[in-house]
């Protein structure tokens, strides 16, 4: 039986959660959060080269986290939030499962703590 390809939705997931895997690339988002930058100014603070950079980058747009503006030979990064936004609202729908158990997780170990 041949493979089914995933739903759009769950392809766009698997590419955030992919992209939001490395620290690079998650620290290049908080660094976008506070504003535009040019590819070469996310080298200097993340301590790794402009290609490097440029690869990350790569990543975060495939993933629908970022946008590219070509301005002249410079490239403009912008952070772009409605695939995090779909990835927060698949979470917190999780989120009502493990809540309660770790709500009963924390009223044991106070229990335990209390005896001790």
């Amino acid at each position: 039986m041949p493979e089914r390809t995933p739903p759009r939705t769950e392809r766009e997931l698997d590419a955030v959660f992919r992209a939001l895997a490395h620290g690079t690339r998650r620290k290049i988002l908080k660094t976008l959060a506070r504003g535009d930058r040019r590819v070469s100014d996310l080298a200097r603070p993340h301590a790794i080269s402009r290609p490097a950079v440029s690869k990350h980058v790569r990543i975060l747009e495939e993933a629908g986290l970022v946008t590219r503006l070509r301005q002249g030979s410079e490239h403009i990064i912008q952070l772009r939030t409605p695939a995090l936004e779909r990835a927060a609202r698949w979470i917190a729908f999780y989120q009502r499962f493990w809540s309660p158990q770790m709500d009963a997780l924390e009223r044991l170990l106070s229990k335990d703590r209390r005896r001790g």
